[in-house]
């Protein structure tokens, strides 16, 4: 069995707040967990001590038993100093180019460079007469 811990969902519509949570991996975000770890608020201000709260003593526990947190939760811990930092990506990868559009953007650049070349070519001679 896998453990995450990672945040569930509660709260109204607009109006979210998370439980931190140790899991299984394959139970639904919002169902079975296992343990409860903290919370977290996001509708309070950054500064604010209620913000993000949770059990250090329990997260640490659940480490050291193998439990990943999710890319979210790592950033969090991390601020808390609980988790090496964790560099998140600016851009997902589900929204990256996939290879034949890749292919397309190379043979783009590939007669830009060529034509530029071709441009500067002509440019060249006449300068040398």
């Amino acid at each position: 069995m896998s453990v995450r811990i990672r945040l569930s969902r509660g709260g109204s519509k607009k109006r979210p707040f998370y439980k931190v949570v140790a899991a299984d991996q394959r139970a639904p975000r919002d169902g079975r967990f296992i343990e409860r770890l903290g919370s977290y608020n996001p509708m309070l201000p950054k500064d604010h001590a209620d913000r993000f709260v949770v059990n250090e003593e329990r997260v640490k526990y659940w480490l050291s038993q193998g439990a990943e947190p999710t890319e979210r939760m790592a950033k969090m811990l991390s601020d808390l100093g609980l988790v090496s930092k964790v560099a998140l990506r600016d851009q997902p990868k589900k929204s990256a180019p996939k290879a034949k559009a890749q292919e397309r953007l190379k043979e783009k650049e590939e007669k830009a460079k060529a034509a530029a070349e071709a441009a500067a070519a002509p440019a060249e001679e006449s300068s040398a007469e």
